[in-house]
């Protein structure tokens, strides 16, 4: 899985849970970085990516990865702290969206529903 965010806190800890649930993550900054990943390496079974990336907005990222053929299928959910944008995370192509702050609990649970839904 992908997790995606610029704030080097949040991937560590998002990481380091998930790997302790038994996933391999790869951290990107950037939502660009991220897309370039996606066509180089094995496709996630999920993406989990903040909104609001430094000079890139998530959402934008999200409907280059729902438009591309080869990515379209692969769950993204959008986290950000502006919790009234959910809706428009969703019509960006989201699957879910999660509020900030965040349980690192409820993250699992979801990314664990997501992968399960998509392998």
């Amino acid at each position: 899985m992908y997790v995606v965010d610029d704030s080097p806190a949040i991937l560590d800890s998002v990481k380091l849970m998930l790997n302790m649930e038994g996933y391999e993550v790869d951290n990107y900054e950037r939502g660009s970085e991220m897309f370039n990943a996606l066509s180089t390496s094995s496709k996630p079974d999920v993406i989990l990516m903040d909104m609001w990336l430094s000079g890139e907005d998530g959402r934008d990222i999200c409907k280059m990865i729902k438009a591309h053929q080869d990515f379209k299928n692969i769950p993204v959910v959008i986290m950000s702290a502006s919790r009234g944008l959910g809706d428009t995370a969703i019509e960006s192509g989201a699957i879910d969206f999660i509020p900030k702050p965040f349980d690192l609990g409820e993250i699992v649970e979801k990314i664990r529903y997501y992968s399960e839904k998509a392998g």
